[in-house]
């Protein structure tokens, strides 16, 4: 009985190592790849270590910096893209009594129900019929209409969060419908429309598969740059790139935890 008591613990050690494991394993084996010079089978770590190849990314011939650049542009210009779009679409869905709310929300989920890759086939079949396929423009579109699912449920739930009486009482004392929306219904909202915004940036700043069939070669993205390292078997210049996208994904969701508030979670789908 007293041995059972003293081993009381080690299941949920067990479990809490096993989940430890599962999580900061891959990261430990992407750390340990973006600084080893030399590694192989059999050995456990690398033989060498050094910034060898983090020279080789970001040297001129490196293309990073290029690739970089190319996804933090497609990536800014995918936010305003889809907040131009979920803002109206979100008050109107959070605020009129639309019939078939419900089914118009669920409308917004249609890209994430079909395989992406039959998709994206014939989507870069018509762009190259009227001149976007390999534009920034045409990557820009085809990732606006993943945006679009968190930017719109998103808006929607951060507007239904605001209470509809504070704009009425604005427009109570003189304010106009377009005013009382400015000053008084989207100062509340910002910080969901923050997380919106912030959603849509890191989901098309990994975006691999839209971007390779509309853009390549003519744009080149880090998720690219990412496949044709790892392809060809350079897994540090892989690690480093992958890392590159880690950290603006991190340091984004932070920021996500703190501005997206549970009233707002609440009223998401509602």
């Amino acid at each position: 009985m007293t041995t059972r008591i003293d081993l009381w613990w080690l299941p949920r050690a067990v479990l809490l190592g096993l989940l430890a494991f599962i999580i900061f394993g891959p990261l430990t084996n992407l750390l340990l790849w973006t600084v080893a010079e030399k590694w192989y089978f059999p050995h456990m770590l690398p033989l060498d270590y050094g910034f060898g190849f983090w020279q080789r990314v970001f040297s001129p011939r490196g293309n990073a910096m290029v690739s970089l650049g190319s996804s933090i542009v497609i990536a800014s210009l995918t936010v305003v893209v889809s907040l131009a779009l979920a803002i109206p679409a979100g008050y109107a869905l959070s605020r009129l009594r639309l019939p078939f709310r419900g089914l118009f929300l669920l409308a917004f989920l249609i890209p994430q129900a079909f395989p992406n890759l039959p998709v994206y086939v014939n989507i870069a079949r018509f762009f190259y019929q009227i001149g976007l396929n390999g534009t920034i423009a045409g990557v820009v579109l085809v990732h606006v209409t993943h945006g679009l699912v968190y930017a719109v449920w998103i808006a929607t739930a951060a507007f239904s969060a605001v209470d509809v009486d504070l704009e009425e009482a604005a427009r109570s004392i003189g304010a106009g419908p377009f005013r009382a929306f400015r000053d008084i219904t989207l100062p509340l909202a910002a910080p969901g429309l923050l997380a919106s915004a912030i959603f849509v940036f890191l989901e098309s700043l990994d975006e691999f598969t839209g971007t390779y069939f509309v853009g390549a070669p003519d744009v080149t993205t880090l998720p690219l740059l990412l496949y044709t390292a790892s392809s060809g078997g350079n897994y540090q210049i892989a690690s480093i790139t992958a890392l590159l996208l880690l950290i603006p994904s991190i340091g984004f969701m932070l920021v996500v935890e703190r501005f997206l508030r549970a009233d707002v979670l609440s009223k998401v789908g509602h």
